[in-house]
């Protein structure tokens, strides 16, 4: 028969490097919060170091524990983790953007400038003036078949 003890080492070591490692991420996270000057550059912190090093921790009690029961009620605290924090994030960047907590000289790409000029809504801090763009209509005519004035 196989000893147990040996693995029961190794499974305290990994879960350790994991814990160390969870931690690690966890504070990666915080202090990109703290450093990262908007709300845009801070979603990438709150988001990825600190969804992996959750997963790590949990994984770390999961083998610490080395029990099934232990592993069930871990899971849904991973699974509503992921599924929040991507809502949160783009909830975050969304009123970011709108209250113009963000450096606009930062981005590689502004999406949205387009959209908020066509909307109208100049004040927001990525909007340009409305451009002339076709929408794909045909003038209106009145009943001699000449276009009218009204658009």
């Amino acid at each position: 028969m196989v000893d147990a003890e040996p693995w029961a080492s190794i499974l305290d070591i990994v879960a350790g490097v994991l814990l160390v490692g969870g931690a690690i991420l966890s504070l990666a996270a915080a202090a990109g919060l703290v450093r990262f000057p908007d709300a845009l550059s801070r979603l990438h912190a709150a988001t990825k170091p600190q969804i992996l090093g959750l997963v790590l921790v949990v994984v770390a009690l999961a083998l610490s524990q080395r029990s099934w029961a232990a592993l069930l009620v871990l899971t849904p605290v991973i699974v509503l983790q992921m599924l929040t924090a991507p809502i949160s994030a783009h909830m975050v960047g969304r009123a970011g953007y709108r209250t113009g907590d963000f450096d606009a000289s930062t981005l590689v790409v502004d999406e949205l400038a387009a959209d908020v000029a066509d909307a109208g809504r100049s004040d927001l801090p990525g909007s340009a003036e409305p451009t002339d763009r076709p929408t794909g209509r045909a003038p209106r005519s009145d009943a001699s078949g000449e276009p009218s004035g009204e658009a």
